[in-house]
């Protein structure tokens, strides 16, 4: 799996949103004439690491945006640990930057129209002019609503941590009140600073902006996968509560992560077989510079040979002792 990191120390995740028709009245549904014409869908939200593991999904209003549910994913378990998380612009928000930033994960979205955004400093415009910047900030921060909203700021992210409820219903509570709640503000304010900080880090950085597309590249490509399996039923949700939908998305997840798991498997067998140094080192770069997200090997409709059954039997059979013992460090 680390053949796929691009640093061996860090985890990069990301993830993205994936339109669904569905074919019950539900309240989980919403309209979107450029995904469903006349008719309602829901968005499948999942997350991929660099090794491409799909470690959490949930299915959200077609209406509803992403970047709530960014922090559900990235706290959701403790076996993957992210560093560093990307989305598109759907994901982002100046809020999900102040929250990824005091729970530790580096945020480090693809935003749309990068060049209209914002710049926020702590000082006036004029301030930085009379230094002579050629990037000028557009607004300043307002610290002293920060000051006075500190506390409750940490009481809602440790709240988050501790995972006594999900940060996409604690923003839902924050930004159902007819004026916007002054802590939600405070957060938007510290994010600006974040945010501001990512911006000028991501213009100078030719090498993570070359991260950020490839781990959004592997989102995109296991959206793929995920139509190709979800093929039955006009690949609708033939489910009306959230809980259903759920259950029928993570059962998605489950044969995805299956499959490769089974693809690592056969490379990982395929590697520890092979004696040539030379082939191994063209299997190690191929694998490195492809993807071992694969289903063209997997029959998904239902017809099945089984001529030569204990010939396909043995050919397929993992040396599970050498896999386990096989260090690509060593090749």
């Amino acid at each position: 799996m680390k053949l796929f990191k691009n640093d061996k120390d860090k985890n990069h995740t990301a993830s993205d949103g994936q339109k669904f028709n569905i074919s019950v009245d539900s309240l989980n549904a919403g309209y979107s004439f450029k995904y469903f014409g006349l008719g309602r869908g829901v968005s499948r939200y999942m997350f991929i690491d660099e090794s491409h593991r799909l470690f959490y999904s949930t299915v959200i209003n077609a209406n509803e945006r992403e970047a709530a549910y960014v922090i559900d994913g990235l706290m959701h378990n403790d076996t993957i640990q992210s560093d560093i998380h990307s989305t598109d612009t759907f994901g982002y928000s100046e809020v999900v930057f102040a929250l990824t930033h005091l729970l530790g994960f580096s945020f480090a979205p693809r935003i749309k129209n990068f060049k209209e955004q914002q710049l926020y400093t702590f000082e006036a415009k004029k301030e930085y002019h009379k230094l002579g910047y050629k990037v000028l900030p557009i607004k300043q921060i307002n610290i002293e609503l920060i000051e006075e909203q500190w506390e409750n700021i940490l009481r809602f992210v440790l709240t988050i941590k501790e995972r006594e409820t999900t940060a996409s219903q604690l923003l839902k509570r924050l930004t159902s009140y007819p004026k916007q709640h002054k802590t939600y503000l405070a957060l938007r304010e510290f994010g600006r600073i974040i945010k501001t900080k990512f911006l000028l880090e991501y213009i100078d950085d030719v090498t993570l902006r070359q991260q950020i597309e490839k781990q959004l590249n592997k989102i995109e490509n296991a959206n793929k996968f995920s139509k190709a399996i979800f093929f039955g039923n006009n690949g609708e949700y033939l489910y009306a509560t959230k809980e259903e939908q759920d259950i029928a998305c993570n059962s998605l997840r489950l044969i995805q992560n299956a499959i490769i798991c089974w693809n690592y498997l056969y490379f990982s067998d395929k590697l520890a077989k092979e004696s040539d140094e030379n082939e191994k080192s063209l299997i190690i770069q191929s694998i490195q510079n492809g993807s071992i997200v694969h289903w063209q090997h997997i029959n998904f409709y239902g017809e099945y040979d089984f001529t030569g059954i204990e010939t396909n039997k043995r050919e397929f059979e993992f040396n599970l002792e050498k896999i386990i013992d096989f260090k690509v460090e060593d090749v």
